[in-house]
């Protein structure tokens, strides 16, 4: 164990900052949902802006936004710590790797249902 672990240190803190984002590459590469999750974010962000959405409804979208990303991160070192755990084949490690995909399908539901309780009342009068 690093006997430096409780010593504050602003290189430190650069290097944590890099491990983050080689990990947010690392979904980005690894998991092609993260893309349809990025194409999405593009669109809503687009949407809020075409729209202009108030304060409070850009606080709800980014906080959707951002609890699908945690989750798909979470789920990606999860899936990644099971194949370590277990290179072959497990039933349990299936059923462990289908609940951590069906918390991220969750989230998107989620998310997209805020999606559509604050875009909705935007779009009806062109329908």
């Amino acid at each position: 164990m690093n006997n430096n672990a409780d010593t504050f240190s602003i290189s430190g803190r650069i290097r944590s900052a890099l491990h983050a984002i080689e990990g947010i590459v690392e979904v980005m590469r690894s998991q092609h949902n993260a893309w349809l999750h990025a194409l999405a974010t593009l669109c809503v962000l687009t949407a809020g802006y075409a729209f202009g959405v108030s304060t409070s409804q850009w606080c709800f979208l980014i906080m959707a936004i951002t609890g699908v990303w945690i989750v798909e991160a979470l789920n990606t070192a999860f899936e990644l710590l099971c194949d370590v755990a277990s290179p072959e084949f497990h039933p349990l490690v299936k059923k462990s790797k289908d609940v951590a995909a069906g918390a991220v399908l969750l989230s998107a539901i989620g998310a997209a249902t805020i999606g559509l309780v604050i875009f909705l009342p935007y779009v009806t009068p062109y329908l």
